[in-house]
């Protein structure tokens, strides 16, 4: 354990030395030259020596003074470069942690866009489903997935989860028509137990129907959509983050029911980072693209859950 006096007094001590005079000590550190004197007693007192002596009507540093000065000086230097390192590149890189789905198909190919408008910012994107500690600082942005907003956050909400069962054309054409929400009952459905599949059956029917069925099983919606895209099955997906996929005609929607999952994406930051210039600017950028990839909105995903409590 290092026997350090107080901070506060070789402080004091290292600006006195600086300035040889206690009077400019004290007006750069914002303190009465009597608290100056304070300090340097206390000081004094922990080293056992005197460390500065009067000459004239001003102050010179003794042999002690001398001796340790430099290294007190270098010492702080140091600190000050330490931390000028960490905010240069807290200013220059900004961290984001996203799920799987939403970096994979939603984020990912927008970063680029970002990255034009703000050339001066790198981006570090953290893909996992796993909750992190953004109070701790562990990323400087999150975009999560929760039922509203987050205690001790700043959350903005980005849009919700509409699901519904999606197939590739390839598929629809090799089996009979799907005309009604019973007629998926019959026909192979990707990661049946998943509970978006029971949210849909009971949005659309009134109730999940009780079906056993042997199929193929994932544990992620990007395999189940890739599943559907080659044919293997529907896929309960949410459209918006396979609209490139709908639009190039790689995936169908059948039917017009829709469910909204109870979870939505939203934007969060820890609170002491609102004001920082890369927050802002990143915010501004992705609600932005929210806006206009939801364009007309047919699945209701813009449509802020009742709960909705973000700035």
């Amino acid at each position: 354990m290092r026997r350090l006096p107080p901070l506060a007094a070789v402080r004091v001590f290292e600006a006195a030395a600086r300035h040889g005079n206690f009077t400019r000590a004290a007006e750069e550190l914002g303190m009465t030259q009597a608290a100056v004197s304070y300090q340097m007693k206390l000081l004094e007192e922990r080293v056992g020596a005197p460390l500065f002596a009067r000459s004239g009507r001003g102050i010179m540093l003794t042999d002690t003074g001398r001796r340790i000065a430099p290294q007190i000086t270098g010492a702080f230097d140091a600190m000050g470069e330490a931390f000028a390192a960490v905010h240069a590149e807290s200013e220059s890189v900004i961290s984001i942690t996203a799920p799987r789905t939403l970096a994979t198909n939603w984020l990912a190919s927008r970063l680029g866009s970002f990255q034009l408008a703000r050339p001066d910012l790198a981006v570090r994107l953290h893909v996992g489903d796993e909750m992190v500690d953004l109070a701790a600082g562990e990323a400087d942005i999150g975009l999560r997935g929760a039922s509203g907003p987050m205690p001790g956050l700043c959350c903005h909400f980005l849009m919700r989860m509409p699901v519904t069962p999606l197939a590739s054309p390839a598929f629809l054409a090799k089996h009979p028509p799907v005309r009604t929400p019973a007629d998926l009952l019959d026909l192979p459905r990707l990661t049946y137990r998943d509970d978006w599949w029971d949210l849909w059956f009971a949005a659309a029917m009134g109730e999940a129907p009780d079906t056993s069925q042997v199929g193929i099983r994932f544990d992620s919606q990007i395999l189940d959509g890739n599943a559907a895209i080659a044919g293997h099955g529907f896929a309960i997906l949410s459209p918006p983050m396979w609209q490139p996929a709908i639009d190039a005609g790689q995936l169908v929607q059948p039917l017009p029911q829709v469910a909204q999952y109870r979870n939505s994406f939203w934007l969060m930051y820890a609170e002491g980072k609102r004001n920082q210039p890369k927050i802002r600017a990143f915010r501004d950028w992705v609600l932005e693209e929210v806006r206009v990839a939801l364009r007309d909105d047919p699945w209701g995903a813009g449509m802020p859950p009742r709960e909705c409590g973000g700035e």
